[in-house]
């Protein structure tokens, strides 16, 4: 179809001569319409339609400039030609300044081609037309992303700001814009507080896609920081000349402080945020090694609080925990800051001195705690007296790697306590009654299978939202022919370290696979959990094991979950992803246990294919009351749904603990609350009646 040209010229010769030009050319066919005034152009644009205007200034109700700053404003998106004397040309080049595509002297019409100076004015008005329309796009693009984008030219003047860019550095774009890139855009590292080389100008310089370096803090216009991840790269030209950079970088405080916590909490007690266990295994290491280069002496003092169960039973266990937290400040009130003061769990506690030269100064820090934390407790309207034992040994008499030092130190407190409590003991290795009760449960363990001393029982795990079994965990315990019922925790560190928790594990794996299968014989089926130890695991026939189990059993490996702790994750990483991998090539599933309180588990959960996360009862415990419980919670829930692993969590004891659990969507709950660990005939008849909870469920 032929494109429409609006003539405006008043002289009627003037207008035959251009239309006969454009009708007659070889160029692509125009349809000429023919005004003779400004007004009636007016008219015949608001119309539509039009591609270009062709306007000569000699008009008779709008003479010169005029007439071409109305047409213009009227319709600025269509290219208008003007058509000029040449004694007017001078006009025609202002109108050409103001927005006009370009003029055409009358004068030759017939020297010059018209058509192809029409044909490059429509030609030049829709590149540009495309190029706005795509510079728009960009601008809307770079404006929706998350990201902030920011570009330089090639001397690393700030050419461009998207709205986060602007945002994050407090510059709006018009101030910016021709400034040094590092005016706008200043970054520190985190921990030296020293300035960070530019990226852009390094990606500019080596013409190659360039990382900021970690813990970088962009530092606002208005002072505030923010910790940012980026990424630069060179901008080219059509001959591939470097003409400047682009940066995308993001604000990442939130998921760096998290991090951070999480670190935090691996390395540090929940309830009085003193290191852990691992924390200090770590800072013994160091301390032996100073020992040993300076040729000094070394304490640790490991201390028990007296009588804590029966304060934790008559006052409750808020009241316990409030204590647990002032013996813990106290404590650290007694000792220097260079050395360290460790919660072991429960009411245990471990001093390290480090940098002692005699005895006599651990027994003025044991005599300095002994009296601090004898001292009333003041608990809402309580004032709580303790005593505590403690045990101290000596770098290098008494041991020379931690796990003696510890356990040596845990007898001399056990010496304590039997010499009155609120006292301290140096080790004495032949007083170390603890030594023979911990042989004789390691004697009692090596009969404890073949004299049938141990039996399983069964917890269920509950669909949050429709109250549903989902499946059940299998707990083992000792029934012990004198000492009664002993759970797990008292035997199992012992099951480990004699090597015993091998058998011990394949009875409990053959045990509660056969339950298992007879309960699903019967038409009651179930998903089996069973905690596997890291000495298990790290046993040689141990995928061999479990092959051999499922097979005689006749269980489906689909209906296991094998739960793991952290301490195995944490070996070497090849020979734990082939175990990992031939457990998971026969169909079991994979559970990371108790997740959080181990060393680095954020970095092992992509590595290795775990099916299920586990939230640990320490965070669960707490979380109605503690908000940094909460929040970790919340975030290991979002992380795991973000890694597509079903999140159960632990020790749910309270109704208040479940509401919370379902509003931050975690699927499935297990503990107390719905039922405690049940005998296989009593769980039995909780599998055939099933189990439901209508925001509250009878413990069984």
């Amino acid at each position: 179809m032929a494109q429409i040209m609006l003539l405006i010229q008043d002289d009627a010769d003037d207008a035959k001569a251009v239309r006969d030009a454009l009708i007659n050319s070889r160029e692509p066919a125009y349809h000429v319409e023919w005004v003779q005034t400004c007004a009636a152009g007016l008219e015949r644009l608001a119309a539509g339609g039009v591609s270009g205007v062709l306007i000569d200034l000699a008009l008779p109700d709008c003479p010169g400039i005029a007439a071409f700053d109305q047409m213009f404003a009227a319709a600025p998106q269509i290219p208008i030609l003007i058509l000029s004397a040449s004694p007017d040309e001078e006009t025609a080049k202002l109108a050409v300044q103001r927005g006009a595509q370009d003029y055409f002297i009358k004068d030759h019409l017939n020297e010059f081609p018209l058509p192809k100076a029409v044909a490059g004015m429509v030609d030049r008005a829709a590149n540009l037309e495309a190029l706005f329309e795509e510079k728009e796009r960009a601008e809307v693009t770079l404006n929706s992303i998350g990201d902030a984008v920011i570009s330089t030219d090639v001397e690393g003047r700030v050419t461009y700001l998207n709205l986060v860019a602007e945002r994050l550095t407090g510059w709006p774009r018009e101030e910016a814009a021709g400034r040094p890139l590092e005016d706008v855009f200043q970054i520190i590292d985190s921990d030296t507080r020293e300035t960070v080389p530019n990226p852009m100008a390094l990606a500019t310089r080596s013409n190659m896609t360039v990382g900021l370096t970690p813990n970088c803090v962009l530092i606002r216009r208005d002072g505030a920081e923010a910790a940012i991840e980026d990424s630069a790269a060179p901008i080219h030209d059509r001959r591939g000349q470097v003409t400047g950079a682009v940066m995308v970088f993001h604000d990442v405080s939130r998921a760096r402080a998290l991090s951070q916590r999480m670190a935090h909490l691996a390395e540090h007690d929940s309830l009085t945020d003193l290191p852990n266990r691992l924390l200090l295994n770590d800072r013994l290491a160091q301390a032996m090694a100073l020992a040993q280069r300076h040729n000094e002496k070394m304490a640790v003092l490991f201390l028990d609080v007296d009588r804590f169960k029966h304060i934790n039973d008559s006052l409750g266990h808020d009241t316990g925990d409030r204590l647990l937290q002032s013996v813990a400040e106290r404590l650290r009130q007694c000792v220097r800051t260079s050395d360290t003061v460790s919660r072991q769990g429960g009411d245990e506690f471990v001093v390290l001195l480090s940098e002692v030269m005699h005895a006599q100064d651990a027994t003025i820090c044991a005599e300095k705690i002994l009296l601090a934390v004898s001292l009333p407790h003041h608990i809402d309207q309580h004032d709580v007296h303790v005593t505590a034992s403690i045990g101290i040994v000596m770098y290098p008499d008494d041991g020379e790697d931690a796990d003696t030092l510890l356990k040596n130190a845990d007898f001399a407190m056990y010496q304590a306590k039997d010499s009155g409590r609120n006292n301290y003991q140096f080790y004495e290795a032949e007083l170390n009654s603890t030594a023979s009760e911990r042989q004789s449960l390691e004697t009692g363990l090596r009969y404890a299978i073949q004299d049938h001393e141990f039996a399983l029982y069964y917890q269920p795990q509950i669909d949050l939202k429709s109250g549903a079994m989902t499946g059940v965990e299998a707990l083992i315990r000792w029934r012990h022919p004198t000492r009664g019922m002993i759970l797990p925790e008292q035997f199992i560190s012992i099951a480990e370290e004699s090597g015993l928790i091998v058998p011990i594990g394949q009875w409990v794996l053959r045990e509660g696979c056969r339950q298992a299968r007879s309960w699903q014989d019967a038409g009651l089926p179930v998903r089996l959990a069973i905690n596997i130890s890291a000495v298990e695991l790290r046993a040689k026939d141990f995928v061999a094991g479990v092959r051999r189990v499922l097979a005689e059993t006749r269980f489906d490996p689909r209906c296991l979950v094998l739960e793991l702790t952290e301490t195995f994750l944490m070996q070497d990483s090849k020979s734990t992803g082939n175990v990992l991998g031939a457990i998971k090539g026969m169909g079991v599933q994979l559970a990371l246990d108790d997740f959080g309180t181990g060393y680095s588990s954020l970095s092992y959960m992509r590595r290795f294919p775990i099916d299920i996360l586990k939230v640990d009862k320490s965070f669960v415990r707490d979380l109605t009351t503690d908000a940094d419980d909460a929040s970790i919670v919340s975030a290991v829930i979002n992380m795991g749904k973000s890694l597509h692993m079903r999140v159960i969590a632990e020790g749910v004891e309270s109704q208040a603990q479940l509401t919370f659990l379902e509003e931050h969507d975690c699927l499935e709950g297990q503990g107390n609350y719905f039922s405690c660990p049940l005998a296989a005939p009593e769980f039995g008849g909780l599998l055939h009646h099933g189990i439901r909870h209508e925001r509250k469920v009878a413990a069984l």
